[in-house]
């Protein structure tokens, strides 16, 4: 049995996470981290990872980036696993992720799902088959909730490309103040935020007298929640370093 706590407990993704831990029978919440500690299930949520009444085997994160360095700071005084989910990190923030992984182990990715990091690995095939002579563009879709932008997993998406041009790209976030023809070096990132859309994202490889499009439309935060979840599970045993979903593909 691996004994989790949730950071964000309180959020829709904290709930959600929840919800799907007590159904299964190899994990459970013993406790919630969140600034606000109204409780609704048979856990006790506190305001800071400080204050946690127990230790956990892992810790998953669902929170905000501006918690980041009071969870790690716990994490690596306590020598616990940490699962993070949240998006919208500083490349200062970043890097504090990479130095506490050589500590403990942290399992770190922009997007849990494993069709999400499916489509990474469709993406990079792509674009060593295409990348030199196809334009690519990058569309986000993401409910009007959402802070960050663009999402982190469109940033994951267009450095695995990059990664397989030899980061040969650059990116280009808005087009309405470039009055220029797009060069063959960019990639560029849309977003688009509206109602509950919870996570829709669109690879364009566009060439001449055709269109190529890779696709992934998540219809609940669940596939994000069991992914974190297994992530947890799998994360408890291992030695210090940095993970993420290629471990689990």
């Amino acid at each position: 049995m691996t004994n989790i706590a949730i950071c964000g407990a309180n959020g829709k993704m904290g709930k959600t996470i929840y919800n799907c831990v007590r159904e299964r029978e190899d994990c459970e919440v013993v406790a919630g981290i969140d600034i606000y500690t109204e409780q609704y299930a048979d856990f006790p949520i506190v305001e800071t990872p400080d204050k946690l009444p127990v230790k956990p085997d892992v810790i998953i994160d669902f929170s905000n980036p501006a918690l980041l360095e009071r969870l790690l700071d716990y994490c690596l005084s306590t020598g616990t696993p940490l699962v993070i989910g949240s998006t919208g990190y500083s490349e200062e923030q970043i890097g504090r992720i990479k130095a506490a992984a050589r500590q403990i182990p942290v399992f770190f990715t922009f997007n849990m799902s494993l069709g999400i990091n499916l489509l990474v690995q469709l993406a990079k095939k792509a674009a060593s088959v295409l990348g030199g002579q196809y334009d690519i563009e990058i569309v986000e879709k993401h409910h009007n909730q959402k802070i960050d932008a663009p999402s982190g997993t469109a940033i994951m998406l267009a450095n695995a490309i990059n990664e397989t041009l030899d980061n040969s790209k650059h990116y280009v976030y808005d087009r309405h103040s470039r009055l220029q023809k797009r060069e063959k070096s960019e990639i560029g990132m849309h977003s688009i935020r509206g109602g509950t859309i919870v996570g829709e994202h669109d690879i364009i490889f566009a060439g001449h007298d055709e269109v190529i499009t890779l696709s992934h439309s998540a219809a609940s935060k669940s596939v994000f929640a069991e992914g974190a979840i297994n992530a947890a599970l799998f994360l408890k045993d291992q030695p210090a370093g940095l993970y993420d979903m290629s471990e689990l593909v």
